[in-house]
């Protein structure tokens, strides 16, 4: 290999681009509009452009992305993680087109990226397991029939899924059909597809996982276990390695049963089996992961192996740089610095950051996509940086993290910050009478809610507006960011062409956009009848679902069509007097 496409942004392009560079290749940046000036964009050695704003029309166009391989001279395609990376038919298309895939065989993608699939071959080896349903179900009815079986909780669970989405639990009857909709939605529009599975819900279950790395001599080793229990809506905030309070044997079991799946799967680079481990000690197997993992950084740290260096040397055909599990030294905790407001029910915040002054000192690392001046766009993923802290102990990593996200400050956008800072002052984390966080901790247990930030409003002006051109004879594509224009006179501000609904004062009656993002449905009628708390609609945003919710009963009169991107106080509709 020489040179590598990149096909993501923000923090994991920035770390890929670096591995590139330690191990003497090439890298190739692709952005979407919002993202030209991202720091992604700066590290790697050429930057090109995806000509739109939405992940489908960016990071998701796998014509775009191989197209630009092909002009940039990439032998090679890192796919990250999230976005296309655990989509066998990117990887079959890479290599198809003669280009080097640094990542799992698309067959293996394939099987073990349908939960379903990857459940047989748990049973097949013997991996511990809950109950579920052997293949995906069709509608509602067959999940109500499922919880009336083997009671609730249960899970729903988007069969392509991953990081999250595409998953529900259900602890009331009455939710149950609403949060298979739910799960269907987000798992098509996060992954094309929208089958779901079932399984029975572990009470207050610890998530733990195991990190992989296969080659193509047919080594598999399992480089380390992690704890990322503390998640809110299924998607993890704080991650650690080694897991911490586990016995001999449930470690023993875990690494066991990871290598076992992988393989039976024939699995080559890097990956992660998934383990649930309940309070009464139950322990069953969750799902692989085909891709590096977000929280990978807290097993480089507590191992010594660089995993992106050996997704690299995997590709090329070498064989694994060590052949047996690294002892752990230390301990290592990872917080996602994700743009969104606690105190809102993290509520995603897309803006402009002002100010970014990360930590530094002894046990700190910092994997981040933004700096100073930055903008973080309502279309795309929340997370700005990974603030990593290691210790030769566990409790000299969460001394070290306190001192370390008391230095951090960020201003311009909401960020997690306080709540990492009451996460780790509650006794609950820190397991002094042990340790007590599960996936649900937030929502049920956690008691140091931070105060709701103040509300930013993303600028303005962060489309590109293009314009074809001559150079030296060549024909090129000229984009310049619409604020520039703006300021220079040549367009008009937002809003000065708006509609008098988009310009409607604030009231009672009007139902606003408590976010950026797109309104991806309307759960009623223009013009039904709505009582106070009834759910009307639907907005994504930064991969998250958010519902809007009636401010008083009235009749509904929608002002904006699904579909349409919305700046966080647009008005989405009016409820009026029946």
């Amino acid at each position: 290999m020489k040179k590598v496409l990149i096909a993501n942004r923000g923090e994991i392009a920035v770390r890929i681009a670096r591995a590139c560079r330690d191990y003497g290749l090439q890298s190739v940046a692709v952005y979407a509009d919002a993202d030209i000036d991202a720091l992604h964009v700066r590290c790697a050695d050429e930057a090109w452009g995806l000509d739109g704003q939405r992940p489908a029309d960016t990071y998701l166009a796998i014509d775009k992305l191989l197209a630009i391989a092909k002009r940039s001279g990439c032998d090679a395609v890192h796919p990250g993680y999230g976005f296309l990376s655990e989509r066998a038919e990117f990887a079959q298309a890479v290599i198809d087109a003669g280009l080097i895939w640094i990542g799992p065989d698309p067959a293996t993608i394939e099987a073990l990226g349908d939960k379903v699939k990857a459940r047989k071959i748990a049973q097949r080896v013997g991996a511990p397991l809950v109950s579920g349903t052997a293949e995906p179900v069709d509608n509602a009815e067959q999940v109500l029939a499922f919880a009336e079986q083997v009671g609730l909780p249960i899970a729903i669970k988007a069969a392509f899924g991953g990081g999250g989405r595409g998953l529900k639990v259900a602890w009331r009857m009455d939710e149950v059909a609403e949060l298979y909709e739910s799960a269907v939605r987000e798992a098509t529009a996060a992954f094309g597809r929208g089958e779901c599975f079932l399984e029975k819900f572990l009470d207050r279950p610890r998530h733990i996982e195991a990190q992989i790395l296969g080659d193509r001599a047919g080594n598999i080793v399992v480089v380390g276990t992690r704890d990322c229990s503390l998640q809110r809506r299924n998607q993890k905030l704080v991650e650690e390695a080694p897991a911490p309070f586990l016995s001999d044997e449930q470690r023993r079991r875990i690494h066991q049963a990871a290598h076992d799946i992988c393989a039976a799967a024939g699995y080559v680079g890097a990956g992660t089996v998934e383990f649930l481990l309940s309070a009464d000690g139950t322990l069953s197997f969750l799902e692989v992961n085909t891709r590096l993992q977000v929280e990978h950084p807290v097993t480089e740290e507590t191992t010594g192996v660089d995993l992106v260096i050996e997704q690299l040397r995997i590709a090329e055909g070498l064989p694994l740089s060590f052949n047996a599990t690294p002892a752990p030294r230390g301990h290592s905790i990872e917080f996602r610095i994700n743009a969104e407001d606690a105190g809102k029910g993290f509520l995603p915040a897309p803006g402009a950051i002002d100010e970014f002054q990360p930590p530094s000192g002894p046990g700190i690392r910092l994997d981040t996509g933004v700096a100073r001046g930055s903008v973080v766009p309502g279309t795309f993923d929340s997370m700005m940086a990974k603030l990593i802290v290691t210790g030769a102990t566990r409790e000299q990593a969460i001394a070290r993290a306190r001192r370390a996200l008391r230095e951090f400050n960020i201003e311009g956008v909401a960020s997690v910050l306080p709540f990492h800072q009451a996460v780790i002052a509650q006794a609950d984390f820190t397991g002094e009478q042990g340790f007590r966080v599960h996936t649900r901790w937030i929502e049920t247990d956690f008691a140091g809610l931070a105060d709701i930030a103040p509300r930013t409003v993303p600028p303005a002006g962060t489309e590109l507006l293009r314009s074809t051109i001559e150079i030296d004879g060549r024909r090129c594509t000229l984009g310049l960011p619409a604020a520039l224009l703006r300021n220079l006179g040549s367009l008009p501000a937002p809003g000065e062409h708006a509609s008098p609904a988009d310009n409607a004062p604030q009231s009672d009656d009007k139902l606003c956009a408590p976010l950026s993002g797109t309104l991806h449905a309307w759960l009623v009628e223009d013009g039904a009848q709505v009582n106070a708390g009834d759910a009307l609609a639907v907005m994504e945003a930064m991969k998250m679902e958010t519902q809007i919710v009636a401010p008083r009963a009235g009749r509904l009169s929608q002002l904006a069509k699904a579909g349409t991107l919305m700046d966080a106080g647009d008005a989405l509709g009016r409820i009026e007097d029946a």
